[in-house]
């Protein structure tokens, strides 16, 4: 029998993983971000943002000026959490950027009074520690045997991957973009997808924070391939978004971009989030890589051809 918890997840990830483990019914509260499954989106959400929505380099200046006073990005409402009086809650250390952070929970908590509750404390940076993060979600939650059963799961369905990635007759160079503006690419877990889909990342590193890109560098890295995903952004997002490149001359003169192999996917619900669904993050990249390789299922939903509209 399950442990009766109640539970608030402050993070997109962690919310997947709860559910993934067949606890969504002991859910109470959610961040502003989580959003799947969408049998979620009743639950009260628990956090907001500090700035207003905008263009990448809008959102970027703003959350640089919040930092720059010494101010966390996101507010943690704590009367609410008082009134949900939860036994656990989930967040993360991996980025005060893309999600409230533990120092922001930690002061929310401090101001509840009836209730001590567990904080659960996720950072993963490499694909070993997304699995590692499953496991720890279901022994704080008295399910081990479940998330052990997942992670293992998971692993296979990636390891099927990179076998039959690995029979390619070529390994494309790929630069996966996280941030349009200011240039950012993606670290962290997406090169260890790069290699498994059968690529060969040339920026970034696994493990590692993404690291901001000068133009001129990518420039001289010149990729086979270019696949945009923005934290934060989906598809449709993305695609308006990227039209502020087309005016830049370094762009244009890219390999990627002149053989028309740029494709955008939905960093917002497979890349940027460390949870269950990096499988199906995997599976998109193995479609976009070698797609006489692999069963083409995500295409239009989990990614598309920059150039499609135009052909």
């Amino acid at each position: 029998m399950d442990v009766e918890n109640r539970i608030v997840s402050l993070i997109a990830s962690s919310t997947e993983i709860v559910c993934a483990l067949g606890l969504e019914n002991q859910l109470v509260g959610r961040s502003h971000e989580c959003d799947y499954p969408t049998t979620i989106n009743s639950l009260p959400i628990c956090t907001e943002p500090k700035f207003m929505d905008g263009t990448s380099y809008q959102i970027d200046q703003r959350i640089k000026a919040i930092l720059q006073e010494g101010l966390s990005v996101y507010r943690v409402d704590a009367a609410l959490l008082e009134q949900l009086a939860p036994d656990v809650i989930i967040t993360q250390t991996q980025c005060d950027v893309c999600a409230v952070s533990l120092a922001d929970v930690e002061a929310a908590v401090c101001t509840i009074l009836d209730s001590q509750p567990t904080i659960v404390a996720l950072k993963p940076n490499s694909l070993n520690d997304i699995f590692a993060d499953i496991e720890r979600v279901a022994n704080a939650l008295g399910v081990r045997e479940r998330g052990a059963d997942i992670s293992v799961r998971l692993r296979r369905r990636m390891a099927d991957i990179e076998q039959c990635a690995a029979t390619a007759r070529e390994r494309p160079t790929v630069a996966c973009i996280e941030w349009i503006e200011p240039l950012m690419a993606a670290g962290n877990w997406m090169p260890e997808l790069v290699h498994k889909a059968g690529g060969i990342s040339v920026v970034g590193s696994a493990g590692e924070h993404a690291p901001w890109l000068d133009w001129g560098d990518l420039a001289t890295l010149d990729p086979d391939v270019i696949i945009v995903l923005p934290c934060g952004f989906d598809i449709a997002r993305t695609r308006r978004e990227i039209k502020s490149l087309a005016t830049k001359s370094e762009w244009l003169k890219l390999r990627a971009v002149r053989e028309r192999r740029v494709y955008l996917a939905d960093g917002n619900q497979f890349f940027n989030r460390p949870g269950p669904r990096v499988v199906e993050a995997l599976e998109i990249m193995a479609e976009i890589l070698h797609p006489s390789l692999f069963k083409v299922v995500h295409e239009g939903i989990g990614w598309q051809l920059l150039f499609e509209e135009e052909e």
